[in-house]
């Protein structure tokens, strides 16, 4: 009895009560503070040194980087086995580069003209990074002269070209003379150069615009700078795995592709930045304690952006199907880029707004109750009642105005341009490209190589010179010059080497042709026969993107649609959406179309235009629909179909439409880069997305939507209203 009436261990002395054995309500609540500021603290941290080393590895690209278009192409490709077989023949690899030159007042070359190029071509020789010179040829009247040198492949990045450049004005007086360097050497130094703003200026533009369009949507200075670094974030964090992989030779990267993914991450990170915030706004109006807030809005976040980020990442994976290294590429740069972009969304953004709370959006803080529903959604209430009250007059119309826009394809001249007129600046390379055609056959200084066995020398020639385009044509001796009977002709394993030298300029589409002609003939020798060199690399080039047009674009279609029956567990939807975002696409190809030809005045456009602008339209242009149905089926139980669209269009409209902007704004930063291709790009792009939000996502899908009622949900019938 004592025993049982002691009291026990687990007794205070005092009361003899049993202390609670969970820690005081005080000491719980510090424990979850400190939590949630130290979890917070630490993703921050480590988003800002990944963001720190990523900005490192940007100046470490151009180790991984190549502008050389052969490297591109298929292994299967003619112009690659000729490329090949080239390299068999000559020890060096050489990129040829013109010299051409002609007195400043016309007429004939003064005597002495020869022998100071002369003691020019000597000079030249001695340069570092110079592989043969030779030497300065006049023309056939004797008014201009030309000098072919071969220049080591790295010569634009070393610096030969420059100094070569250099020395040219300065022994060919410029009073005298009018002298250039032109030629595919001095081509390649021209993309370089249009290219050394893609870390710089290209970007500043991007974020400036970003920032300006942030401003107007949050009306704040804190929020937009929180929101552009998590998405600065995301493309520094992408670039470190790029890196890795072209390092590792798992892909071929060019500028093209970098310019291209730091404009899809900064626009993308920020659209679904907005899709973020918006909720954030939302659950801050009901909720006083913030994290609980934040931690709403990052779970009804994520499987929208999961769901739209995934679309667009599969819909590029699907890029790994092209013949084009360079597309191939995109595939895997892009689809990592959009899965930083959702990581980043989803951790970093996330961290700071829970270190920083609502201050974030100072001076309009959201206050527990605030009910701005009624200024906030005035304009889309409108479009839904206008929308609600007559849904076919309004899908009608504005189908038949879309298609009106997609008549313009037909004009669309995506067969490629001029090399030399892809580079939009006044160039020397095109200057000297202009003279050297004055004076000389075009195609000099980037003639073509034809490769066939020897026992058809003779019949090759033949057929060579007597193709039409092709001005001269000689075989080649074992040191590179004109060989004086088949017999003494170069031979490798079996094969000789003819140098044909076209009519027209060597990235002309008029020499395409000519090298198009000139394989078709030499199909009729007995033996195999090669066709290689600048043009050729060119015409397989547009050859391979006029391929994968046909190949990737149902491919994209078909995953696409697949993800969007799984996503919406329909199939009368996605059909819908996806039918939809292909009309936009026509209509801003046919709009773009219009543009080039008659606005611009362009040659014509590169083949990879319209496809690269497909991915872009339909994978982005889905992910608006997506935020837009994913709503509607969330207020088609209680609402149903009909009415749970427009129910999702008043609420989404506002943070769609600004994604929409910011995406526009930042595709057409692309316009800053003197590239024919990236100001094409940017212009469709930037069109398409804004047909896609105002007119499509904002009228044509909610009106047929409405005009389906709940077949648009065929066969889910879970999206009926709830008796």
């Amino acid at each position: 009895p004592q025993l049982m009436n002691a009291p026990s261990p687990l007794q205070t002395p005092s009361t003899g009560h049993h202390p609670d054995p969970t820690p005081p309500r005080k000491e719980q609540r510090k424990k979850t503070s400190r939590l949630r500021v130290l979890l917070p603290s630490v993703l921050a941290i480590l988003w800002l040194a990944w963001t720190s080393w990523g900005g490192q590895t940007f100046g470490n690209l151009s180790e991984v980087t190549t502008s050389d278009q052969a490297a591109f192409l298929p292994v299967d490709a003619e112009s690659t086995q000729a490329m090949e077989l080239q390299e068999r023949f000559a020890d060096d690899d050489a990129v040829p580069a013109t010299v051409v030159a002609a007195p400043a007042e016309g007429g004939e070359l003064p005597a002495e003209a020869i022998a100071e190029a002369g003691e020019l071509a000597e000079e030249i020789s001695e340069l570092s990074g110079v592989v043969q010179v030779i030497p300065p040829q006049p023309d056939e009247d004797g008014s201009a002269l030309q000098m072919l040198i071969l220049l080591e492949e790295a010569a634009t990045e070393d610096g030969t070209l420059d100094e070569l450049r250099s020395l040219v004005g300065e022994s060919l007086d410029q009073d005298s003379w009018e002298a250039y360097v032109t030629g595919p050497a001095a081509l390649s130094g021209d993309f370089v150069e249009a290219f050394a703003g893609i870390d710089g200026v290209l970007l500043l533009v991007a974020i400036a615009a970003v920032f300006l369009i942030l401003i107007a949507v949050y009306r704040s200075v804190l929020l937009p700078v929180l929101v552009l670094l998590s998405s600065i974030g995301a493309l520094c964090a992408a670039i470190t795995v790029i890196w890795g992989m072209a390092q590792q030779g798992w892909i071929t990267l060019d500028d093209q592709t970098q310019g291209i993914l730091s404009i899809l991450v900064i626009g993308a990170a920020t659209d679904y930045s907005l899709l973020l915030v918006a909720r954030y706004r939302e659950e801050l109006a009901h909720a006083e304690n913030r994290h609980a807030a934040l931690w709403a809005a990052v779970r009804r976040s994520t499987p929208p952006i999961l769901a739209s980020g995934g679309t667009v990442a599969v819909a590029m994976l699907c890029l790994l199907f092209s013949d084009l290294n360079s597309n191939q590429a995109l595939g895997p740069v892009a689809s990592t880029g959009i899965v930083f972009a959702m990581l980043a969304t989803l951790t970093f953004l996330p961290a700071l707004l829970a270190l920083i709370g609502r201050p974030a959006f100072w001076p309009k803080v959201p206050q527990v109750q605030t009910d701005t529903s009624a200024s906030q959604f005035r304009l889309w209430r409108g479009v839904a009642a206008a929308v609600r009250r007559r849904p076919r007059a309004v899908w009608l119309v504005v189908t038949l105005l879309l298609l009106a826009c997609a008549a313009g394809v037909t004009q669309l001249k995506a067969h490629g341009v001029p090399q030399t007129e892809m580079v939009l600046a006044e160039t020397e390379t095109q200057a000297g490209q202009a003279l050297l055609e004055e004076h000389f056959d075009a195609g000099t200084g980037a003639p073509s190589s034809v490769f066939v066995s020897a026992e058809d020398a003779s019949e090759a020639l033949e057929t060579v010179t007597g193709t039409e385009g092709v001005a001269t044509a000689h075989l080649l001796d074992e040191g590179s010059a004109p060989a004086t009977d088949p017999s003494a002709a170069h031979q490798v394993d079996g094969w000789v080497q003819i140098s044909a030298t076209l009519d027209h300029a060597g990235d002309s589409l008029e020499a395409e042709d000519t090298v198009r002609d000139l394989r078709a003939e030499l199909d009729s020798l007995p033996g195999e026969a090669l066709v290689g060199g600048t043009t050729a690399t060119q015409v397989d080039t547009n050859d391979t993107a006029q391929r994968d047009l046909t190949v990737i674009i149902p491919m994209v279609l078909i995953a696409i649609t697949a993800i969007l029956i799984l996503l919406l567990r329909s199939v009368v939807a996605p059909l819908i959406l996806v039918a939809t975002t292909v009309l936009s696409y026509l209509a801003a190809l046919g709009v773009s179309a219009l543009v080039f030809n008659h606005l611009s005045e362009f040659p014509g456009a590169d083949p990879s235009v319209p496809l690269y602008g497909f991915m872009f339209l339909v994978a982005l242009g889905v992910d608006y629909n997506i935020f837009l149905m994913t709503r509607a089926r969330e207020e088609s139980p209680q609402h149903g179909a009909a009415e749970g669209t427009l129910r999702s269009l008043v609420v989404t409209g506002g943070v769609i439409t600004s994604a929409g902007v910011v995406l526009a704004a930042t595709f057409a930063a692309l316009a800053v880069l003197p590239i024919m291709f990236m100001v094409q790009l940017a212009f469709l792009v930037a069109v398409g997305i804004l047909i896609d939000t105002f007119v499509v996502r904002t009228l044509q899908v909610p009106a047929l939507c409405v005009e389906l009622g709940r077949r648009i949900w065929w066969p889910s019938r879970r999206t009926e209203p709830m008796s």
